[in-house]
């Protein structure tokens, strides 16, 4: 199964260091293949420097791909985290 939706980024920081490690914890929780791409850069969303590359800044529009058996459970979780506001969850 592959999963794939434009994400605006809600966090007041964007994609900094913490939620970058989120991301990339919640991503290899799962046996799926996770990318990210803002424009023409596209990258691991299992890899925090890969993210942090992006450069995703609160409001920027990022496309997460998601693929594999488990790809609804993973696309939830890391979706929830890209559109959460509040920093501290």
């Amino acid at each position: 199964m592959r999963l794939e939706e434009k994400i605006t980024i809600k966090n007041p920081q964007g994609l900094h260091a913490r939620p970058a490690a989120l991301l990339a914890q919640i991503a290899n929780k799962y046996d799926v293949l996770v990318q990210l791409k803002k424009g023409k850069t596209v990258v691991d969303g299992k890899s925090i420097m890969g993210i942090l590359m992006l450069e995703a800044t609160k409001g920027s529009k990022i496309t997460l791909i998601v693929e594999g058996d488990s790809a609804q459970e993973a696309f939830a979780e890391i979706k929830e985290l890209l559109e959460n506001e509040d920093p501290d969850k």
